[in-house]
């Protein structure tokens, strides 16, 4: 199992959700706003065409000391040298994936203590958990979880936990002070007027937050 330090933010790059700009130029500006992970979510493109987004985004990441982690696809991960994969609780259990991926970077889906420690146990490097808030970006089938459950994650599990769902400039400090390494954020990203500036915010509010 790989060790990661995560970033606080870790952005999650939707080509559905990119109000029309393409999927290369928005990761231009996550990248020039200090974006240190980015995920690549494409869940209806066709698989040629993801891959080609995937390559050209690992390239492009890479020249910018950025991790790039693949959604869902790990066919799609191990064909652009994708530093790794977020699986959800529907996808290829944890087991077989790390036979795939070997060293490389695995993150689940939780959305409870029982599935986040079960995680950690099978040999996940960091947990995805939520949906904190609530989300209209995705569909999960779970209510908002809140600040207090992610503390309860946060006590179980000693991997690093990325908080999803719902979280945007506004309320990113609580995820971080609930426990959280890193916060993963679409909506409020994607649909910014100025999308590196909104990472720069996002990134000194995590430094304010470590220093209270």
């Amino acid at each position: 199992m790989s060790q990661l330090d995560l970033p606080p933010l870790y952005a999650i790059l939707d080509p559905e959700q990119t109000k029309g700009l393409d999927g290369i130029i928005v990761l231009r500006r996550l990248l020039e706003g200090g974006a240190g992970i980015v995920q690549l979510r494409a869940k209806t493109m066709a698989p040629g065409d993801f891959l080609a987004l995937a390559r050209e985004a690992r390239a492009l990441s890479r020249a910018h000391g950025c991790k790039l982690i693949v959604n869902d696809r790990i066919d799609i991960a191990l064909a652009c040298d994708a530093d790794g994969v977020h699986l959800g609780q529907e996808d290829l259990p944890l087991g077989a994936a790390r036979k795939l991926m070997a060293q490389k970077l695995i993150g689940i889906s939780t959305h409870s203590v029982e599935q986040a420690t079960d995680a950690e146990r099978d040999g996940a490097d960091y947990i995805g958990f939520g949906p904190m808030f609530g989300t209209t970006t995705k569909a999960t089938g779970y209510s908002a979880r809140g600040v207090d459950m992610l503390r309860q994650i946060r006590q179980a599990v000693k991997i690093p936990i990325v908080a999803i769902g719902g979280i945007k400039e506004e309320n990113v400090a609580q995820v971080w002070q609930a426990g959280a390494d890193s916060a993963a954020i679409i909506s409020d990203l994607l649909g910014a007027d100025d999308i590196a500036a909104k990472v720069r915010r996002i990134l000194r509010l995590s430094q304010s937050s470590q220093q209270q």
